[in-house]
C-alpha cells in the first residue's frame, strides 16, 4: 500500500521550489527531484536529473529575472495542479505569460514528474524583435483564433 502523503507538505515544497527557481538557484531546483524524474514541456520529453538541468537552463536562457504569482492551486493525493503568471523582463520591460504545471510526487516527497503548459505562440511573440519573425507570430495566432472570435 502506497504512502499517503501529505497536501501541506507538498504545498510547501512547492512553494520552495517556487523560491528557488526566482533566485535562480539549479542546485537547489534539482534537489526537489527525484534521480529518474521525467519533465515534459512544449512536447518534449526529458528524464533524469540531467534532462531537468537541461529544461532548467532553457527556462533561465530566456528569462534572466523570474516573478511567479500563483493563480490556483490544487492538491490530491501525490498530485499538485498550480495555474500560475511568469513575470519577467524582456529587453527591460516587465511581461507576463500565464502557464500550468503538474507536480507528481513520490513516497520521499520528490517531484517525480512535471508537465509545465504555456502558449508557446505568446512565449514566441514576447522574446523575438525581429519584424518578420512578429509578422508570422501574429499570423498565427490570428489563424488559430478563426471561427472563434
Amino acid at each position: 500500500m502506497a504512502k499517503k502523503l501529505d497536501p501541506e507538505t507538498i504545498r510547501e515544497l512547492a512553494k520552495a521550489l517556487d523560491d528557488a527557481i526566482e533566485i535562480r538557484n539549479t542546485e537547489e531546483i534539482t534537489s526537489y527531484f527525484s534521480e529518474s524524474c521525467e519533465i515534459e514541456l512544449l512536447g518534449i520529453k526529458l528524464s533524469g536529473k540531467e534532462g531537468l538541468r537541461k529544461a532548467i537552463n532553457w527556462i533561465f536562457r530566456y528569462s534572466k529575472e523570474i516573478k511567479l504569482v500563483p493563480i490556483t492551486i490544487m492538491i490530491q493525493g501525490d498530485t499538485f495542479f498550480e495555474e500560475f503568471t511568469v513575470k519577467t523582463r524582456v529587453k527591460g520591460e516587465e511581461t507576463q505569460v500565464k502557464q500550468a504545471e503538474v507536480l507528481i510526487y513520490d513516497e520521499e516527497y520528490k517531484v517525480k514528474s512535471l508537465r509545465l503548459y504555456f502558449d508557446r505562440l505568446e512565449l514566441a511573440a514576447t522574446y523575438t524583435s525581429n519584424p518578420i519573425e512578429n509578422i508570422m507570430i501574429n499570423w498565427l495566432k490570428k489563424t488559430s483564433l478563426k471561427g472563434l472570435i
